[in-house]
């Protein structure tokens, strides 16, 4: 949310700074308010329309329980829970997953907001050769289906980030088998625009 008395001050602020006097012509601290104001509502209904596409593409293709979407402070969440797009343990994308993602490409497009991909495991403990651990496999399902949209969509790469979260974040808890499956998930989150600034600020404050 915009604090509109902070912001008027750091606009009074930015002001004195730029010598500009009060009898004189000003930046218009209102009309930029409502500028940010109407910049977030833009957004939020850009990303509303843009899930109801998707759950009308879901429903269309008979997804349901598969594949799920929600907006959050985040952004617009679609989540692909089970075995959607991999098989147990693995991090090759499914055959049959690939056309799910290239629609998903199409809905993408539409937008200008940047995308995290989110790769989530349960708390099956996994040591092989190629996945010590269920960080290196929630990592890799998710620069995998970087690389795809990349690859194969031409998706630019500066709008894409992943992330990988191992067990460490349930949405249900690991008490049975359907449970974990819900749980073994990649979510594409397309972030808000304001979000996305504040990312980009943590990233060049680190």
């Amino acid at each position: 949310s915009l604090d509109a008395n902070k912001f008027e001050m750091m606009i009074e602020g930015l002001q004195g700074k730029l010598g500009v006097l009060t009898g004189g012509k000003t930046i218009s601290s209102a009309k930029m308010i409502n500028a940010g104001l109407n910049s977030q509502r833009s957004g939020a209904k850009q990303l509303s329309d843009l899930n109801t596409k998707v759950e009308e593409y879901i429903k269309e293709e008979e997804l349901e329980g598969e594949v799920e979407t929600k907006i959050t402070d985040k952004g617009l969440t679609v989540r692909f829970t089970g075995k959607v797009l991999f098989d147990l343990g693995e991090a090759e994308i499914k055959d049959n997953a690939k056309e799910i993602l290239n629609n998903m490409t199409e809905f993408i497009k539409t937008v200008p907001n940047d995308v995290m991909v989110e790769g989530h495991t349960d708390d099956l403990p996994i040591n092989n050769s190629d996945f010590p651990s269920n960080w290196e496999l929630s990592t890799t399902r998710a620069t995998t289906v970087i690389r795809y949209f990349i690859e194969q969509n031409n998706i630019n790469p500066i709008r894409l980030s992943a992330a990988g979260y191992s067990k460490y974040k349930p949405i249900v808890a690991n008490e049975n088998w359907e449970n974990r499956m819900k749980n073994r998930r990649v979510d594409i989150v397309i972030l808000r625009m304001d979000q996305q600034e504040e990312d980009k600020e943590v990233k060049l404050d680190g």
